[in-house]
């Protein structure tokens, strides 16, 4: 280990040192506690993160009617909507949300969109896509909007938003009803990727329709606020809110429907063997198939003429979607939560086995179990996994995910594990934003970046070192070193976010994993997060409502971490500049004069010293001895007896426990920390012992308090140590490692032979199933040779 061995007093060693606070280049220092960035505090919304004692939130039930055109691909609905004002304001006009006019012919999404060809390059599926958005027409056709007697009502449509001009101003506490006619066309999910939408087969000639947006819903009018009246554009989600739900589909006969809530009519649209199955089901330990692959492939063979339509009710829940498809594979399995049923259910066509009947009901239970541990009890009657052709959507009680395994039913370990995290991330919503009702529209981390973090934990409950891809501190460091330029704060409005999934959604669940396991702890972490899940469930939080809430209930500051994390893009990369080393001068001329003369034996002679022992044969003194005197025989490391006397006295004016700690074997090794990132962080700081042994200490941030950008700390050790790492297990996402240890590491990199003009080469590779079907190759070269 190459440090300074320096020899001090202890009293010296230890003088702290003084000097105001350094801030940062901007002038802001980063413990400075979060003042006009959080809203003043008000009787709808406390200091402590809860909700005030005039807190209020609006309210708007639902009866809604539509149908499925299977021959169109077409949506026709009507609805009454009973909206009630129970904030105190008056309201003269209301506004409802048409977001499916996002696909409109005029959509202002289709014309904003940017792009580029890139290197003279664009492929054929993206001037598909690029094509298929702007040739289809996808946006509302508002037949009628009328008065619950079906008088006429003035309405304006400004893009994705219609406001409502009422007849008579609705005063606080009042309700007022009115109805809206409309339809859409359904999209092709496969050529416009949006949200909802149909996949066609080619293969049998059918339809897998996933429907959502497919009403005009309320907006949101609350204190934060008013009304919330922002354009979708895309990224920014929705903000609903809170009502019953009675919906009514007609969809073909031979259509199997999940949706939503609780089916009201099973005696009319399912068989008398269906029902018993359900009946079954309810009380499973394993999923039971409402609907057998065998059953849902013969539909696919043949049309039954005529329609059903299905009926089912919802409470309390902010939106509302359902699937059909005459494909669907149906299974359910109920389980107990908080002591009351959950039917947890899953709607598949058979190209998702067997992936889907394996495991989809087995992750949709387990997530609704393990998101009820760490933050509020699932209330809702059912929790619903359907599998479409991409990606996942979530809907309170019903999710869309992908996931498909080959056609030959094999599948890769990133199929497999890509398609549980999708619905473990997407069932996981029901609790972010469907529960504890986040602003989408505006944060998008706070339903996305929360839910990620809850959607780690539940990874790791499922399967012992589950391969997560958003959540350990290592996974977010590329992203924490790409140039400022390209990166944009959290608490950034979601159409104007950047690197969309890393800012929205790793960026957040790797913070609050941060705050969980280095600078809160376990207990507090989980009793805070729990804390702000139960009060703001069924209510309308903001950000300010989340820090707040984690600090009053875990009486931890952090205002440092949300400051950083949250309202900056500075990246942690604390760097260990060096040690100085430290022992206690004894002032015992026994010892100090023997520890300088084997420090003297010890140094190697000067290069010269070594050539003039061999060089010069003889020297001026050596030739006339009576050029020697008192010097030329002294010893100054000889001790005297005046000496030993000095030192007893030294020792007569200590204490026993100072004498104690002067004789012991102390160390002191003092660091230079310097903070290269500009993020403030806990030091997590490995030591290791001259007897193989280690320890390791946290640190906490507030070492960066009095000067946010370099410290020194001095560590006081009874053992020799022979080595310092920050951060060895890589929690706070440290994007330099190779500034963190003392003395310094070399990490080896692996590098890649291979021949010229190798690679270009397209080879389409089978996944590790396909390959273990395959005979097996004799491996010879592992005989030994018969010869």
């Amino acid at each position: 280990m190459r440090i300074s061995l320096l020899a001090a007093g202890l009293g010296l060693l230890l003088a702290p040192a003084l000097g105001r606070a350094q801030t940062t280049n901007s002038g802001t220092d980063k413990f400075a506690q979060l003042g006009t960035e959080l809203p003043t505090p008000n009787e709808y919304r406390t200091a402590s993160g809860a909700p005030g004692p005039k807190y209020w939130q609006q309210r708007a039930d639902y009866n809604i009617k539509v149908s499925l055109d299977d021959q169109k691909q077409a949506i026709t609905g009507s609805e009454t909507i009973t909206y009630t004002n129970l904030s105190p304001d008056v309201l003269s006009y209301l506004w409802v949300q048409l977001d499916q006019n996002i696909l409109a012919k005029n959509s202002i999404t289709a014309a904003t969109n940017v792009g580029q060809v890139t290197g003279g390059r664009l492929s054929f599926q993206e001037l598909d896509n690029q094509l298929a958005v702007a040739e289809f027409d996808g946006g509302y056709k508002i037949a009628a909007v009328t008065t619950a007697g079906g008088q006429p009502l003035k309405y304006t449509i400004n893009h994705t938003m219609m406001r409502i001009d009422l007849p008579t101003a609705l005063r606080p506490g009042q309700a007022v009803s009115f109805g809206v006619k409309w339809s859409y066309n359904v999209s092709d999910q496969l050529k416009i990727n949006e949200r909802s939408g149909y996949e066609y087969f080619p293969e049998d000639k059918n339809y897998l329709y996933e429907i959502a947006q497919f009403y005009p819903r309320m907006a949101v009018y609350s204190d934060a606020t008013g009304w919330q009246n922002k354009q979708f554009l895309g990224n920014g989600e929705f903000t609903l809110p809170f009502g019953d739900y009675h919906v009514s589909i007609t969809a073909p006969a031979d259509h199997i429907v999940g949706a939503t809530g609780t089916l009201q009519n099973p005696d009319q649209v399912l068989t008398a063997a269906q029902r018993q199955r359900l009946t079954q089901a309810r009380t499973a330990k394993k999923p039971v198939l409402i609907v057998t692959q065998a059953e849902a492939t013969q539909a696919e063979g043949k049309r039954a003429s005529g329609t059903k339509t299905w009926t089912f009710a919802a409470k309390n829940v902010r939106d509302f979607a359902w699937a059909s498809s005459r494909k669907f594979i149906w299974d359910a399995m109920g389980i107990s939560q908080n002591g009351k049923p959950v039917l947890c259910m899953s709607y598949y066509p058979k190209e998702g086995n067997p992936l889907w009947g394996q495991y989809s009901t087995e992750v949709v239970a387990h997530t609704i179990k393990t998101y009820s541990k760490f933050t509020t009890p699932y209330q809702y009657p059912v929790a619903i996994s359907v599998h479409g052709p991409v990606g996942g959507m979530e809907y309170p009680m019903i999710c869309f995910n992908g996931g498909r395994p080959e056609r030959d039913g094999t599948y890769s370990a990133d199929r497999k594990y890509g398609m549980i995290s999708v619905i473990i991330h997407e069932v996981g919503h029901n609790f972010f934003p469907m529960i504890v009702n986040s602003d989408e529209r505006q944060w998008t981390w706070m339903d996305e970046g929360l839910n990620t973090f809850c959607q780690y934990l539940t990874e790791q409950e499922w399967e012992r070192n589950y391969p997560s891809r958003r959540g350990e501190p290592k996974n977010i460091v590329d992203y924490m070193r790409t140039d400022k330029s390209l990166q944009t704060p959290i608490m950034t409005n979601s159409e104007s976010v950047l690197q969309f999934g890393n800012n929205a959604y790793g960026k957040p669940a790797t913070a609050l994993n941060i705050l969980r396991e280095t600078v809160m702890g376990r207990e507090l972490f989980d009793y805070a997060f729990k804390t702000y899940a139960t009060r703001w469930a069924y209510k309308h939080p903001q950000p300010a409502d989340f820090f707040r809430t984690m600090e009053d209930a875990s009486a931890v500051d952090l205002d440092w971490f949300w400051r950083g994390w949250f309202y900056g893009t500075d990246r942690c990369d604390i760097s260990l500049d060096g040690v100085k080393y430290y022992r206690p001068n004894t002032k015992n001329p026994l010892v100090e004069n023997t520890r300088l003369q084997n420090e003297r034996t010890a140094q190697a002679a000067s290069l010269s010293a070594q050539r003039n022992a061999t060089d010069l044969k003889t020297t001026a003194v050596d030739d006339k001895p009576e050029l020697k005197d008192f010097y030329n025989s002294y010893d100054p490391l000889a001790v005297s007896e005046s000496d030993k006397q000095r030192y007893n006295q030294y020792l007569s004016s200590l204490t026993p426990e100072q004498q104690q700690r002067l004789n012991g074997n102390l160390n002191l090794y003092e660091l230079s920390l310097r903070n290269v990132g500009g993020l403030v962080m806990p030091v997590v700081l490995q030591m290791t012992y001259d007897d193989g042994t280690q320890e390791t200490q946290t640190i906490p941030a507030e070492i960066w308090r009095k000067n946010n950008e370099q410290v020194t700390k001095l560590i006081v050790s009874q053992k020799n140590i022979v080595s310092f790492v920050i951060d060895p297990l890589q929690q706070t996402a440290d994007t330099d490692l190779s500034n963190n240890a003392y003395p310094r590491q070399a990490a080896p990199s692996r590098f890649e032979m291979f021949q010229a003009g190798q690679f270009g080469n397209n080879t389409q590779f089978k996944n590790p199933m396909q390959v273990a079907k395959e005979p097996q190759i004799e491996k010879r070269e592992n005989k030994p040779n018969p010869q």
